[in-house]
């Protein structure tokens, strides 16, 4: 939901920095590198040092790069594959930080194996079920599904948690809890998804064999 909604929200809000951006020459693949550079410095800087609220400052000005690039290429009238290949892998890369950084907090001074792992299942699960659409389109189904939890969901409620757990710091009693519900929520969420998308891709793919078979009797 927050994917079609929140994305067309923020396209129209962003058209005129992404235009902007155009008149000086900079083009969407350099967006693409610069945002997700930022994302994964953010990340993976200020979480493992428990700076929730630094970190998800820096990573929010960097995380809107996934629609100024797109908006700027489709202003340029040069959507391609290349584009939209380098979009798919380096948003894995950014997903994989933020995770990556939490359950590096977890492991160390946040000191709980279980959120560490927690949070290491997050960011398998949230890969996963991209790889489960990647693949049920590469084999030719549609893949029809509206998940649970997909990307925009798990971005906004773990940045959401984390900012507001970064609270602690400034004297905010009790917000520290945060962080730990929305992993659980992400985690719980990621697996209905992924068994949501498995679920539809094999509803799929057994009707196109059957249609196959048909036109092969036939």
């Amino acid at each position: 939901m927050l994917n079609k909604y929140a994305r067309a929200f923020f396209t129209r809000v962003l058209t005129p920095f992404a235009a902007l951006l155009i008149r000086i020459g900079v083009s969407p693949d350099a967006v693409t590198l610069v945002g997700t550079g930022g994302v994964v410095a953010g990340a993976l800087i200020f979480y493992p040092l428990g700076e929730f609220f630094w970190g998800t400052v820096v990573i929010t000005l960097f995380v809107f790069s996934d629609l100024v690039d797109g908006n700027m290429a489709r202003q340029m009238g040069r959507s391609s594959r290349w584009g939209a290949f380098l979009d798919s892998t380096l948003d894995r890369v950014a997903d994989s930080a933020i995770f990556g950084g939490l359950a590096l907090w977890y492991a160390g001074r946040g000191d709980s194996l279980m959120l560490c792992g927690m949070a290491i299942f997050c960011l398998a699960s949230g890969q996963v079920v991209s790889y489960t659409k990647a693949r049920g389109e590469a084999i030719g189904l549609p893949v029809d599904v509206n998940g649970l939890v997909e990307r925009a969901e798990r971005l906004v409620v773990t940045l959401v948690a984390c900012g507001l757990s970064g609270l602690h710091a400034f004297g905010v009693p009790g917000v520290e809890i945060l962080l730990p519900i929305a992993l659980w929520i992400v985690g719980i969420g990621s697996a209905v998804t992924l068994g949501q998308r498995v679920v539809t891709v094999r509803r799929e793919s057994a009707e196109a064999d059957a249609i196959a078979q048909g036109g092969n009797s036939a």
